[in-house]
């Protein structure tokens, strides 16, 4: 059993050029782990706190070094020395060291680098590849499945201010024979998308996520560009290729009504849904992240009991990898799916049980990066030994989001005949009517 030797921590910066948590565990082994904490800027309100300095003096008050400090001078003299061979017994310290709800004293930023720091050293102590260091605890074996990838190839809301007010317009590649056929699919369909807009005289500027940021006359001009560039690529849209949105509702409701500034119209919540399911006829759509507000709890019920036999309804803002907020949205049958993003919760632990209790209740999950990210591909290893079959990591661009997918080729490849690309029933997704 190894023990850990060190625990440093750095401010470093994320794909924004805001400061970030980057923290390096080392073993009496020799064994060296590495973890970043992400940022996001659509952020849930039932996050775990990402603990920023407020010195208005450093990085416009963002800077992270109250954080770090915590790592130093609190975490790691709690840590450093012990035998360890399961990294939640150094989360369990966190939490207790922390002791609120939501990671306020120490930093969901501070505690999440240094938990996946700690799994990683664990991983290569073994000399394990980190996707099957973690699979045991999901119960997975050696059936490994890749992914499939949700490729947000064009960008809005807070990802991209003043494109449209839906978030995320997402390509998914289905029934292709193995990742690196899907990952080829969502690239030539970006390539598409890009010869589209050019055509028609907009700047190909990307969002925060890699997509494609134009500013549109509507919503559905959105949609619209991807049907288009599925088209041109010539694949077919509703067969091979389907589409996936996150509104980010919670963004544009104000005053308990939904303001859709693209369309100049307000809505209420039904009228909302009622909106989603024009658009669910028309389109190939296979699922919905946040298309409510995360408080509009009886919204989600209809959403989901009126449409969720044909796509995904999936809770982000709503339950932020949280297991007791999941736990409501069971008992209230608010969606079919939870989005997975381990900073919201703060620690590789609760992500893991919040996933299991998922899987426990038939509730389908996609691990996700966030807007702010970094050069750690974490997230690729955590969605292959997890077993849920779906990935966000942005569009195939930038190489904070490159990474992600390209992990993925790589642990393709190390499986061999093992891997498996995710598949799902897509005969209630064709939309087209």
């Amino acid at each position: 059993m190894a023990k850990i030797q060190a625990i440093k921590a750095l401010e470093v910066l994320d794909s924004r050029g805001n400061p970030a948590v980057y923290v390096k565990t080392t073993l009496d082994n020799g064994s060296i782990g590495y973890g970043y904490s992400p940022s996001g800027v659509s952020t849930g309100k039932y996050e775990a706190v990402e603990l920023r300095d407020k010195d208005p003096k450093r990085y416009n008050g963002k800077g992270v070094m109250n954080a770090v400090n915590n790592i130093q001078q609190k975490i790691a003299p709690s840590v450093v020395g012990i035998d360890i061979e399961d990294f939640r017994s150094v989360d369990q310290k966190m939490i207790e060291l922390d002791g609120t709800p939501n990671k306020s004293n120490l930093g969901g930023n501070a505690t999440l680098a240094v938990s996946i720091s700690v799994a990683d050293a664990i991983a290569k102590s073994k000399k394990i590849e980190l996707f099957s260091f973690l699979a045991g605890y999901f119960g997975e074996s050696d059936n490994f499945t890749i992914p499939l990838p949700y490729f947000n190839i064009l960008n809005g809301g807070k990802h991209a201010v003043g494109s449209t007010d839906f978030q995320e317009f997402m390509v998914v590649p289905v029934k292709f024979s193995n990742f690196s056929e899907a990952l080829r699919a969502g690239a030539e369909i970006y390539y598409a998308l890009n010869k589209i807009l050019l055509e028609r005289n907009y700047q190909p500027l990307v969002g925060d996520e890699g997509g494609f940021a134009p500013s549109l006359f509507s919503n559905e001009q959105a949609m619209e560009l991807l049907m288009m560039s599925i088209k041109e690529t010539g694949y077919a849209a509703g067969e091979e290729i389907f589409i996936a949105l996150d509104p980010a509702a919670s963004r544009f409701f104000y005053q308990n009504v939904y303001q859709l500034h693209r369309e100049n119209r307000t809505f209420t919540t039904d009228e909302l849904i009622d909106f989603y399911k024009v658009w669910i006829d028309k389109y190939p759509i296979i699922s919905i992240e946040d298309g409510l507000d995360q408080d509009d709890w009886k919204g989600w019920q209809r959403l989901t009991a009126e449409v969720g036999s044909r796509v995904d309804t999936i809770g982000d803002d709503i339950y932020t990898t949280n297991k007791k907020r999941l736990e409501t949205g069971i008992q209230q049958k608010a969606s079919t799916a939870i989005l997975i993003k381990p900073n919201q919760i703060g620690t590789l632990s609760e992500t893991i049980e919040t996933i299991n209790f998922a899987k426990q209740n038939n509730i389908k999950f996609m691990v996700s990066h966030r807007s702010g990210e970094n050069e750690d591909s974490f997230i690729s290893d955590l969605a292959v030994a997890a077993g849920g079959g779906m990935i966000k990591a942005g569009a195939p661009c930038r190489g904070e989001r490159i990474v992600k997918y390209n992990r993925l080729l790589e642990i393709e490849f190390l499986l061999g005949e093992k891997a498996k690309l995710a598949t799902r029933d897509t005969s209630q997704n064709t939309g087209l009517q």
